[in-house]
C-alpha cells in the first residue's frame, strides 16, 4: 500500500513544489519558451521570489512584494497569453501538487493557483470576469482585496 504524501506545512515544502514546478515548466513545449526566451527569467532571482510569493499565498507570511500582474501584462504583447496557456499552466502546477503533496494546504494552494490564473488571465486580456461580483465578496475577501489595491503596484 503506498503511504500517504504529506501535506504542504512549511517553506521547505514551497521550495521544493516550485522547484518541480518549474523544472516540468522550463521543459515544456508550450511554456518553457516563454519563461526563458520571452521573459528571459534570471531562475536565481525568480525561484526565491516564487518561495515568497507561494508561502505568502498559503500561510499568509507577508514575505513577498511584487505584482504578478504587472508582470504578465508587460508579456502579454510579446507572445501569445490566452485560455490555452494559462489552463496548461495550471494543468501543469495541479499536477505537480498532486504528485508531491495532499492535505487541506495542497488544495488549498490549487485553488489559489486556478484563482490567480483565471484573474491574470481575464486582466491581462481585458476579459470580464461574469462570475466577479463584488457585492459576493466574504469580509475576508474584501479585507485582502482592500489590503492588495493599498500596495503601491512593484515588479515581481
Amino acid at each position: 500500500m503506498k503511504s500517504p504524501l504529506p501535506d504542504l506545512v512549511d517553506r521547505a515544502g514551497i521550495e521544493h513544489l516550485v522547484n518541480s514546478f518549474y523544472e516540468t515548466v522550463r521543459e515544456d513545449e508550450t511554456l518553457g519558451f516563454i519563461f526563458d526566451k520571452v521573459a528571459e527569467i534570471n531562475w536565481e532571482t525568480h525561484l526565491p521570489k516564487m518561495y515568497s510569493f507561494w508561502e505568502t499565498v498559503l500561510f499568509r507570511s507577508g514575505g513577498y512584494k511584487g505584482n504578478p500582474l504587472a508582470v504578465h501584462a508587460k508579456l502579454a504583447p510579446k507572445t501569445e497569453m490566452g485560455k490555452k496557456q494559462f489552463d496548461h499552466w495550471l494543468k501543469l502546477f495541479e499536477e505537480t501538487v498532486d504528485d508531491n503533496f495532499s492535505g487541506e494546504n495542497a488544495g488549498h494552494i490549487k485553488r489559489c493557483a486556478a484563482d490567480m490564473a483565471n484573474v491574470i488571465h481575464g486582466k491581462i486580456n481585458n476579459i470580464p470576469d461574469p462570475k466577479f461580483d463584488p457585492a459576493n465578496l466574504t469580509p475576508d475577501q474584501r479585507a485582502r482585496y482592500a489590503k492588495y489595491k493599498s500596495q503601491p503596484e512593484q515588479e515581481s
